[in-house]
């Protein structure tokens, strides 16, 4: 065969590859290059990342594990970035009761920098029932799910903020350090098997379902499984916001959760109320799942194509997981510059015993103005340290009427309730 044959069938086959990847639904690195960076943002430890749908003006997405779909949350947004719709459906929330209705819309370009998602459905909501901004303290639009990581390896440097996305096959060798889990990707989401130590009950093989875009570390499903027995401390509180509204249930702890024989000690724990959504769960035979809180002290590779999880100690991995002193339940006022407000309060904390009530709202925190501090920040400042003391100037409103109010001041004194 002539050096000129060669180079003709070597073309060919490129265009025809090329062809083929431009017809199948997925995410693809633009340039010919085996893997490329993309920085993030994190709000505790999610990933958040700007894209921009059918050339539109870019948005803040979430990366998803624990969701299939790509989702919109906006159908007024959808008809502004002139999204077309084939039909509509009906959803049930993670809380097993809620309806959420939301359109199809079939065939969208998702551009993420140096990788591009072709060819991509999205689920556009009705109406926004997640509302992140107000949980996590910056505005986000919607979710990218199991597309992004069906075909390509993506290594998660929580870190750095960075992640490194692989053309298909393009991460052969495991990287140095990192240990090799088997990891089932099963009806478009990621497991792994963890043991867990449990504080009042025997030790438990668990199959966890990877969860990015879940703040939570350790959940556990009580109806999974009679081996999972909560622990004898515990308190009730809200565990996070999910399609359908908030959930609520109870926080614990284990003694160790181990992964490949990276272990963690005192793990806090979610422990969810069982609802009409139970049954789904324990189809997928999974008994919980790892969350932000447990991922983001790691490093992670999720290579979805050869059913592999490479895990390796990140810069926080041995920091001890605190939960909130306060007893505040914080939320942002969505699509207003910073303001902050008391959402709930847990009875019997050091908030509760001062009186703040829920609806007051957050003017300075140890005297700087509410708006110059990040959501996240707060949080952190809330865990931070058993008799810190927390200087807060407050304001209560009359009824709905945002010109009658009144100011207070109170200090807080963090304590350890779990």
């Amino acid at each position: 065969m002539t050096s000129r044959k060669v180079l003709l069938l070597l073309f060919l086959s490129f265009q025809f590859v090329a062809s083929i990847r431009a017809q199948v639904p997925g995410f693809f690195i633009k340039e010919e290059v085996n893997k490329v960076k993309i920085p993030f943002y994190s709000s505790n430890s999610l990933i958040i990342l700007p894209v921009s749908i059918n050339g539109n003006t870019k948005l803040n997405f979430l990366i998803d594990t624990g969701v299939r779909s790509n989702i919109l949350f906006s159908k007024k947004l959808g008809d502004a970035l002139g999204l077309e719709y084939t039909r509509r459906l009906s959803i049930t929330g993670a809380d097993g009761s809620t309806s959420i209705m939301a359109q199809v819309s079939p065939i969208n370009s998702i551009d993420l920098g140096p990788v591009e998602g072709r060819l991509q459905s999205l689920l556009v909501l009705e109406e926004d029932f997640l509302e992140l901004e107000s949980v996590i303290g910056v505005p986000v639009y919607g979710i990218i799910g199991y597309e992004f990581f069906k075909y390509n390896p993506v290594k998660i440097n929580y870190d750095e903020g960075m992640l490194e996305f692989y053309k298909p096959g393009g991460l052969k060798w495991r990287p140095p350090l990192y240990r090799k889990m088997d990891l089932a990707v099963e009806d478009s989401k990621a497991y792994i098997t963890a043991k867990i130590n449990q504080k009042s009950g025997p030790k438990l093989q668990a199959k966890l379902l990877i969860d990015t875009g879940a703040n939570h570390g350790l959940l556990l499903n009580q109806e999974t499984s009679d081996e999972i027995k909560m622990p004898m401390i515990f308190i009730e509180s809200e565990l996070g916001q999910s399609l359908g509204g908030v959930l609520y249930g109870y926080i614990g702890r284990v003694n160790a959760l181990s992964m490949k024989g990276l272990r963690m000690e005192e793990v806090l724990t979610s422990f969810p109320d069982r609802n009409s959504f139970s049954d789904v769960i324990k189809a997928t035979g999974r008994m919980g799942s790892l969350g932000s809180e447990v991922l983001g002290r790691t490093r992670l590779v999720l290579d979805y194509p050869r059913n592999r999880l490479l895990i390796k100690k990140g810069l926080t991995f041995y920091s001890p997981f605190e939960f909130d002193m306060s007893g505040l339940i914080l939320r942002k006022v969505p699509n207003e510059d910073n303001r902050i407000y008391i959402s709930d309060v847990r009875p019997g904390s050091p908030a509760y015993r001062v009186g703040i009530l829920p609806f007051d709202e957050v003017l300075t925190i140890n005297k700087v103005p509410a708006f110059l501090w990040e959501l996240s920040e707060i949080f952190k400042l809330l865990r931070s340290e058993e008799g810190r003391e927390i200087q807060l100037e407050m304001r209560r409103y009359v009824g709905n009427d945002l010109t009658k109010y009144s100011d207070y001041k109170v200090s807080v004194f963090l304590k350890k309730q779990i």
